[in-house]
């Protein structure tokens, strides 16, 4: 009984001191969350949760029914036919004029395959030239099978390379992911579906683009963000994070496309009226593609922010949410400027023949960049940029708040 006063005038260690951080609720790594994990894991959901419903519930009112709008055009079926004989030909049998190529087809498929027939293309500056071996389209007007004024050459047969193209892609994905990569490719085909089976058709439908857009990107967000990288508060503030900057890049995209007097009516749009004889929200398809334009390097920032910080943590577990958003910063600076060039570059380079066009106008450069088509791809550029810029800061503060308050086996 004497000893262990003894001990403790000697300066020796405790020895009941060691089971006190048991009675704290702390442990080894396979107890559960401390209790700050916890509230921000519950926070996490708090903030979530609704919104995962409120994605659902538009996808249910917002899903499209009834029959699709028909088209206005004449129907007309494709074909696959086969370059036999290419030359130069009279447009006018005996004109002498050579304007055309005439070239000699062998269907392959439609009422009379394995037939041969002529088609006589103008030779312009925009036709493509044809060569024997060539695999291209035919649309038949769906008249007399045997007269080639049904026919019409219509584009060049591109499927095998696609398919080829599109499996060495997956190859790399693969070889190069693994299981991650495999995950990232699920989530890719479906967002592909979720476009193809809502996005689409509920536009046709007739309902508002940017709601259904709205509705569609916060799908494929929360299917491609944990699908590929899991369920874990550090996917779960990556889905924050994008759901933020995407409402932003949307109330901009409105209040400047407004602003801007933009309608939206460009070529494809009012080529799209015209097919469909009804009318069709211009402006919401331009603010619809904004949004869906920018959500796939929107989930790589928040993503790389949100990864960022976690490791910083993981090397340093006594940074707290201060210093881990200070260093995340630093990452995301570099990170950001480098985002904001692709998205800037893609759409320049999805614009190029209308710059090419605007460059030997004679417009000065004021009115070149306030003309209709400049303007909404400049809008689209600086709003999408906005986002991705606002997306660093919101993402490696909602990050560094969420990790500085976990523990290394809460992750």
């Amino acid at each position: 009984m004497s000893g262990t006063p003894a001990a403790t005038r000697n300066g020796h260690p405790r020895p009941p001191a060691e089971p006190a951080p048991a009675a704290t609720g702390h442990g080894h790594g396979h107890s559960p969350a401390s209790p700050a994990g916890r509230r921000v894991r519950v926070l996490i959901a708090a903030l979530l949760i609704p919104c995962g419903l409120a994605t659902l519930v538009g996808l249910v009112l917002l899903w499209p029914r009834g029959e699709a709008p028909v088209t206005t055009q004449p129907p007309q079926q494709l074909l696959h036919a086969q370059v036999t004989a290419a030359a130069r030909a009279d447009c006018t049998p005996g004109s002498g004029d050579g304007g055309c190529a005439g070239l000699t087809l062998r269907l392959a498929d439609g009422p009379v395959a394995g037939r041969d027939l002529v088609q006589l293309v103008p030779v312009e500056p925009s036709t493509p030239r044809f060569a024997v071996g060539d695999q291209i389209v035919l649309a038949w007007s769906g008249g007399d099978p045997l007269d080639a004024g049904s026919y019409q050459v219509v584009d060049f047969q591109r499927t095998g390379p696609l398919i080829w193209l599109a499996a060495a892609f997956a190859v790399a994905v693969l070889v190069l992911g693994r299981w991650r990569g495999l995950a990232a490719l699920v989530a890719l085909g479906l967002s592909f579906v979720v476009l193809a089976l809502f996005v689409l058709p509920a536009v046709l439908a007739g309902s508002d683009p940017l709601t259904v857009a709205v509705v569609g990107s916060c799908l494929i967000m929360f299917l491609v963000l944990y699908l590929t990288h899991g369920f874990s508060a550090r996917t779960s503030t990556a889905v924050l994070g994008t759901l933020v900057s995407l409402a932003l890049i949307a109330g901009l995209s409105a209040l400047f496309s407004g602003l801007a007097r933009l309608t939206g009516l460009d070529d494809t749009t009012a080529s799209l009226i015209a097919t469909l004889g009804t009318p069709v929200d211009a402006r919401g398809l331009l603010l619809a593609g904004v949004l869906i334009g920018a959500l796939g390097v929107l989930d790589d920032v928040t993503v790389t922010q949100t990864s960022a910080v976690w490791e910083l943590r993981r090397a340093n577990p006594a940074l707290g949410a201060g210093a881990l958003f200070g260093a995340g910063m630093r990452i995301g600076r570099d990170h950001v400027s480098s985002a904001v060039n692709t998205l800037v570059l893609a759409y320049a380079g999805a614009s190029l023949p209308l710059m090419l066009l605007f460059t030997v106008s004679a417009q000065n450069l004021g009115q070149v960049l306030t003309t209709q088509d400049v303007a909404t791809e400049i809008v689209r550029t600086l709003v999408g940029s906005i986002g991705l810029v606002a997306s660093v800061p919101i993402t490696t503060g909602l990050a560094a708040l969420v990790a500085s308050r976990e523990r290394p086996h809460d992750r």
